[in-house]
């Protein structure tokens, strides 16, 4: 059943959990899809897990349009949300609309993501009005990571608490249809959770929301640079993976590889009229 920012609002009000992974190519968002899941981001944490960087901050559109294209096309059934990257909603109101269209159109995607409280709120407003699903990013917003001095827990302050959930009910207003919340502590999460309409996707934010979000490479081991606190490993695929890449090198090594049943074969009659 095919899910969608409607499935989204009716799970909160049903209380039924939602499920959410980060995928950013077609055969991962495909499986991701065949197994259930309602929701696949297709996060700007591409430039950690993807393509190397530090952090998240060199993503381009361009990347975001590439890997959220191949996601929407493996997808059939699970929400494909799409990261706007650094820079392409701060600067404007206007870039942020064009570059929202941008995702929808060329990326394929069912909803955009922004980080950011109140300060985002005119671009939250204008993408919704245009008819764009937006889906806010509170608490540890990773393209801010400079401003906060490293990968830190938000909202442990009264000031910072009070922050958080304004903020949230600001974003709420401005008319995006969720939330994440991410490196929240767990009971700021759930009293978010509590006054909100709209639903709560944690990450890091304890078990109080009203969704899960995890990037697929932590939670199966295939990311070992920096693992948070907040990651439950479900399997060791990085593990099982070296294992086959060592298996495939000492078998190209001894020339077990290819074997017979790897090979075409051609009649010995073709061959002979070579020579």
């Amino acid at each position: 059943m095919k899910n969608t920012v409607v499935t989204f609002r009716n799970a909160k009000a049903e209380g039924k959990r939602l499920s959410m992974l980060t995928a950013y190519d077609y055969s991962t968002a495909k499986l991701q899809d065949e197994a259930g899941i309602n929701g696949i981001l297709v996060g700007d944490s591409l430039g950690n897990v993807v393509l190397g960087y530090d952090d998240t901050i060199p993503v381009t559109m361009e990347d975001m349009i590439h890997h959220g294209a191949a996601v929407a096309r493996g997808a059939k059934d699970a929400l494909v949300v799409i990261d706007m990257p650094f820079m392409s909603y701060q600067i404007s109101v206007e870039d942020a609309l064009r570059n929202a269209g941008r995702l929808m159109k060329e990326g394929h995607a069912g909803a955009v993501k922004l980080e950011g409280g109140e300060e985002v709120c005119p671009q939250i407003r204008a993408i919704v009005n245009a008819g764009i699903p937006v889906m806010a990013h509170l608490g540890l917003t990773p393209q801010s990571i400079h401003a906060f001095g490293g990968f830190k827990v938000q909202g442990k302050t009264e000031a910072a608490a009070k922050k958080l959930l304004e903020d949230a009910k600001r974003v709420q207003e401005a008319g995006a249809f969720s939330v994440v919340l991410e490196a929240v502590p767990s009971k700021l999460a759930a009293m978010i959770t509590e006054e909100l309409e709209i639903p709560t996707i944690g990450i890091g934010a304890g078990n109080g929301c009203d969704g899960q979000i995890l990037v697929y490479q932590d939670m199966l081991g295939m990311f070992s640079d920096f693992t948070p606190k907040f990651v439950k490993r479900y399997a060791n695929v990085g593990e099982v993976m070296k294992e086959a890449f060592r298996g495939y090198i000492e078998e190209v090594e001894s020339g077990a590889f290819p074997a017979k049943e790897n090979e075409y074969a051609v009649d010995d009659s073709v061959i002979e009229k070579l020579y």
